[in-house]
């Protein structure tokens, strides 16, 4: 298993960046750049428009570390040349998905990571993940939730005929792609439309979206309420 060695990072920040708050007695501060861990099992084009908002348009974000459930993902070399600390994982690591867990979260840790995007990542979180990062792990759908759910959502919105379909980011919860919805935006399925077409639609969506929810988390701009809504400022 490749494991460059860790960057060395504080330990996970203890104020609660959803609620805006900033750090205790820092008020009127600038808010320090978010932290986060990106999860990734392939190409890695939604990491690649992480990395370009970062450095095109000053998003307030430092990417720590980067996992890949699979060592021939070409995401880790996109991570690579951005000069991002990797983690690789293989199949035989995630025999036992709570013990791949603990990995990916002591390497996290480690890096200082406050959020773990997931960004084209094909596993599902365990609860070790999910008690680590509470309310702090996101994830990327290529449908409007709750329609079309698994890892078809394009094929199946297309195959059923469905005029429009969309991206969702959302909170992931024990639950497949059913934790509490950040943003969506809509994609029509215009009529002659290839299922090529639609993908590239819905990914072209996606790096637009995705950067900007983060942008939004890193400025304090999202809330939680108690009906586990979520709100964005």
């Amino acid at each position: 298993m490749l494991e460059p060695a860790w960057r060395e990072g504080p330990d996970v920040a203890n104020w609660n960046r959803p609620g805006g708050k900033g750090q205790p007695g820092s008020k009127g501060a600038k808010m320090a750049n978010l932290k986060i861990g990106v999860l990734l099992s392939g190409s890695g084009t939604n990491l690649q428009a992480m990395i370009d908002a970062i450095r095109d348009e000053g998003m307030p974000v430092d990417i720590v570390r980067a996992v890949s459930s699979r060592p021939d993902a070409y995401g880790i070399e996109r991570a690579q040349a951005a000069g991002i600390p990797v983690t690789v994982m293989n199949r035989a690591m995630y025999e036992d998905p709570e013990a791949a867990d603990e990995h990916i979260v002591d390497a996290l840790k480690a890096a200082g990571a406050e959020y773990v995007v997931m960004a084209g990542y094909m596993r599902k979180v365990t609860p070790v993940m999910l008690d680590a990062f509470p309310d702090r792990v996101l994830n990327l759908h290529p449908a409007l939730l709750p329609s079309f759910v698994g890892a078809h959502a394009i094929d199946d919105a297309y195959n059923a005929g469905v005029k429009v379909t969309g991206v969702t980011v959302h909170l992931a919860n024990e639950e497949y792609d059913k934790g509490p919805i950040i943003a969506q935006v809509p994609v029509r399925i215009e009529e002659g439309m290839t299922l090529d077409e639609l993908e590239d639609a819905i990914h072209a969506v996606e790096h637009v979206l995705y950067p900007r929810v983060i942008r939004q988390i890193a400025e304090g701009r999202m809330s939680i309420g108690p009906d586990r809504r979520v709100s964005i400022d």
